[in-house]
């Protein structure tokens, strides 16, 4: 998978699915090939790979990849990712091992007897899976950071060595090493758009009762969700579905002139730095060149979230539930700064609980009528752009800081059970910025075919 150069939305442009199953079509290259050279930068002492990933399938890759080689040869090919290399997070059971999220703590425990869903369902389609990606322990991060397996830094700026962005860490900088032509990863709270956003790429979070979790180690039963980090969105819509047991869809983008977009006028952009601001006025001043209708709306929603989520909200009471007795006998091999979110939900009350459970359908109905006549809402997908991972490590009080920053505009959508796009929207050798283009509950479809039309629109400046 040669990098090549291009548009000005990326340093680097990352070949797509298509271009490489095209590239195998017309023998150009070979599943063996393709999965060699990801397996070679994994390897590479001078790369991130040993930070990135947790393990490596290397013998079953290649296995993998002969097969779909042969197949190829005789006329058949499963789906558009067939023979190519993907990484999935290492929060999915395979068969015969033990799933450790991004953590020793679980080390010993028995191993999955199944395949997770969305592991089957790439296998079924073809996919070479070259190996679990790191992670934030147990997924309780937006920043990426991991005492035990370390942490891959993201491909901009790695003379500073930043943050890949959390949880799906190593699933981002798989991608943007071209170690895999797409990862999969969760999202509880911006898991796969953030790390998307400060890698450079395309991610997206579907409403998350269309992918099954089933297999899938659990944050937040009520929030979690699967989606894919790639190239492009075409790439993402191609996984979606895959891991939705859906067929592939035809999407195609609407004209600019068509689409109407909403800006929340408050929150999301507040604590932004400079490069963020300039990056996402420029992408709204592009889309508007093109025709686009752009308003901003009130979304007093928004703001009042932070206090119904006070108390640590669904992922700190159902992170306790699934953590407590584990925590209660080996507390100290944890990651404090994860044990100490999970802790938080011991204090929280069935009755607040409860509450939880009442209030947010009433402020999802609210924000849904808000945003009801709009294609879709943008906003930056994280404020900031990615920090020193120095600068995290040596304190608590920047890490949480950070943390909760980066994690506010994704979990806006998490709460709404929405689904969200991020793409790229920065200039062309700057730093990576995130756009998110998000949507109400089942609109997948739709947002996936406006980010198709933003994505091209961006790609023209």
């Amino acid at each position: 998978m040669p990098p090549t150069r291009g548009g000005a939305t990326n340093q680097l442009m990352r070949p797509t699915l298509l271009d490489l199953q095209n590239a195998l079509a017309f023998g150009q290259t070979t599943s063996v090939e393709l999965t060699e050279a990801a397996l070679a930068r994994i390897a590479d002492p001078a790369g991130e790979g040993s930070r990135a990933f947790t393990k490596v399938y290397r013998a079953q890759a290649l296995a993998a990849a002969q097969a779909s080689d042969l197949l190829r040869a005789a006329g058949l090919s499963r789906s558009p990712i067939d023979g190519l290399p993907i990484s999935i997070k290492d929060l999915f059971d395979v068969a015969g091992e033990t799933t450790h999220a991004g953590s020793v703590v679980l080390k010993g425990s028995a191993p999955a007897v199944r395949n997770a869903v969305i592991v089957q369902r790439l296998m079924d389609a073809g996919a070479v899976i070259v190996g679990r990606t790191n992670m934030s322990e147990f997924a309780f991060s937006g920043l990426g950071l991991n005492p035990h397996y370390g942490t891959p830094s993201s491909p901009w700026d790695r003379a500073t060595g930043r943050i890949p962005g959390g949880s799906s860490s190593g699933a981002g900088v798989s991608v943007a090493d071209q170690m895999a032509a797409a990862a999969i990863g969760t999202d509880t709270g911006g898991s796969v758009r953030i790390p998307s956003a400060f890698c450079g790429l395309a991610g997206f979070k579907p409403t998350a009762a269309r992918v099954s979790t089933q297999g899938a180690l659990p944050l937040s039963w009520t929030l979690d969700s699967i989606g894919p980090l790639a190239a492009s969105v075409r790439c993402c819509a191609i996984l979606d579905a895959i891991l939705a047991g859906e067929s592939c869809p035809n999407l195609a983008p609407p004209p600019l002139r068509q689409l109407r977009f909403a800006v929340a006028s408050s929150l999301v952009l507040d604590g932004a730095d400079q490069h963020v601001r300039t990056s996402f006025q420029m992408a709204l001043d592009t889309f508007k060149a093109q025709g686009a209708q752009i308003e901003e709306v009130e979304l007093p929603e928004f703001e009042q979230l932070a206090y119904i989520n006070r108390q640590g909200g669904f992922a700190c009471a159902e992170a306790w539930a699934w953590h407590r007795k584990i925590l209660a006998d080996r507390a100290k091999a944890y990651d404090p700064r994860v044990s100490s979110r999970i802790a938080r939900g011991e204090s929280m009350s069935a009755a607040d609980y409860i509450e939880l459970l009442q209030i947010r359908p009433q402020w999802i109905a609210s924000v849904e009528q808000r945003i009801a006549p709009y294609d879709a809402l943008l906003m930056p997908t994280t404020p900031v752009i990615a920090p020193a991972i120095k600068d995290l490590q040596e304190s608590n009080d920047a890490y949480f800081a950070a943390n909760g920053l980066i994690l506010r505009n994704p979990t806006l959508i998490n709460f709404l059970n929405g689904c969200a796009l991020s793409i790229p929207c920065h200039a062309v050798d700057t730093a990576p910025v995130g756009l998110m283009i998000a949507g109400a509950a089942n609109c997948d479809q739709h947002v996936l075919s406006v980010g198709l039309a933003l994505e091209g629109a961006l790609a023209k400046q």
